[in-house]
């Protein structure tokens, strides 16, 4: 009897151990999983006619990761504030967004940080008007609907307009919205002005009628900036100075290489090639190193939208500036 006893109680330990030994090796398998996805997968944020366009195009950040055993995912977007969104809610690991998009990040306390400046590319960003426009200059703005994404570079481009034509944010009736609805706004006679970039001004200006008020040149650099969450900088601290040596191989690539840049960008972003010529034609690709005249000019838009009450506090963007 006693035998027994111990037998059973030997088997129930036994099968104790097994239970827990499954259990642990289960968690173990889970984390390695979660472990290698984690460091093995480079999620990363565009937009249109962005810098990271061309180096997808052009496959070569793939081509630079996969000895390091990384795999890189692409998700387009069609504004920075979308873009920055996902970065916060932790959807990529790296993005590439205009000047104003990260300062409203900040201010929502999103955990990133910026890796690197575009170079100024305000050509191809401005204020349309239809060709039959009763709006001749930016004083005539004054009453009218203008419509721009919230939060996006073209925000911070209205204001700037509005305050050289010394007129208040107040003086128009803003209308957000995303560019692709602001297009159809725009040809529908839903508003009287649309505020965008490049490609949409330029695919504006040749197939919707078009005509620049004015472009971006002494309101604003209109950079881009390329960021990362701080949960992936800090773990993949090698990761992010590679996708940026990268962009500035493709730039470079780019600048010297128009015609075969806007035969790989046309079907990319869906558009005819008489647009992408326009659009790439005026901006110069490149990559600028964060500096105290980048920090400042970030600054001044933080406090500008700050006293216009856009954004609800102040910030420091050099809390988020890798320089």
């Amino acid at each position: 009897m006693r035998k027994k006893v111990t037998i059973l109680c030997f088997s129930i330990l036994l099968l104790f151990f097994m239970v827990n030994l499954t259990a642990c090796s289960d968690k173990e398998g889970e984390a390695k999983s979660t472990d290698a996805y984690e460091e093995k997968v480079v999620r990363i944020g565009y937009q249109k006619n962005c810098p990271f366009v061309i180096l997808k195009g052009l496959g070569t950040l793939e081509e630079r990761l996969a000895p390091l055993g990384y795999k890189v995912e692409w998700k387009e977007f069609q504004s920075g504030p979308a873009l920055m969104e996902a970065l916060n809610s932790g959807s990529i690991d790296i993005g590439r967004t205009g000047n104003t998009p990260v300062i409203f990040a900040q201010v929502a306390e999103t955990p990133f940080v910026t890796l690197a400046a575009g170079k100024p590319k305000y050509h191809g960003s401005g204020i349309l008007v239809p060709k039959d426009s009763s709006i001749n200059s930016l004083e005539d703005l004054k009453g009218k609907r203008v419509s721009f994404a919230k939060g996006s570079s073209s925000h911070y481009l209205i204001v700037k307009a509005l305050e050289k034509a010394g007129l208040a944010y107040s003086d128009i009736s803003s209308s957000f919205l995303q560019p692709g609805d602001a297009r159809v706004a725009f040809e529908q006679g839903n508003v009287d002005a649309m505020v965008v970039w490049d490609p949409f001004t330029a695919s504006t200006e040749l197939h919707s009628d078009g005509v620049l008020l004015t472009d971006g040149e002494g309101l604003t650099t209109d950079r881009d900036f390329f960021i990362a969450t701080e949960q992936f900088a800090n773990a993949h601290q090698d990761i992010p100075d590679i996708v940026i040596e990268e962009v500035a191989h493709s730039s470079d690539w780019a600048n010297n290489n128009h015609d075969e840049l806007i035969a790989m960008l046309a079907p990319i972003l869906n558009l005819d090639e008489e647009s992408v010529k326009v659009a790439v034609e005026r901006r110069l690709y490149g990559i600028d190193d964060i500096s105290e005249d980048i920090i400042n000019e970030q600054q001044d838009i933080a406090d500008l939208f700050y006293d216009l009450d856009i954004i609800p506090k102040k910030v420091d963007v050099r809390d988020v500036m890798n320089k």
